[in-house]
């Protein structure tokens, strides 16, 4: 971790100290902050006949013309 810290404050141009600091901040509001409710997808039956085949679908979607 380390060695990740000092990459950083090189690559920055900043102090380590500096680096530490900030990214313990991050961490600590990070922390802070309330949990997300996680997405949920609720599904919508859309009460469509099972079709065995494309072609009755497509029948069924754009009519008997529908080629």
């Amino acid at each position: 971790m380390a060695s990740l810290l000092k990459k950083e404050a090189r690559k920055a141009g900043e102090p380590f100290k500096q680096v530490v600091n900030r990214y313990l901040r991050l961490g600590l509001t990070a922390a802070k902050q309330p949990a997300r409710k996680p997405f949920v997808v609720k599904p919508w039956d859309m009460k469509l006949p099972e079709f065995e085949k494309v072609e009755e679908l497509l029948e069924y979607l754009e009519g008997p013309d529908h080629r």
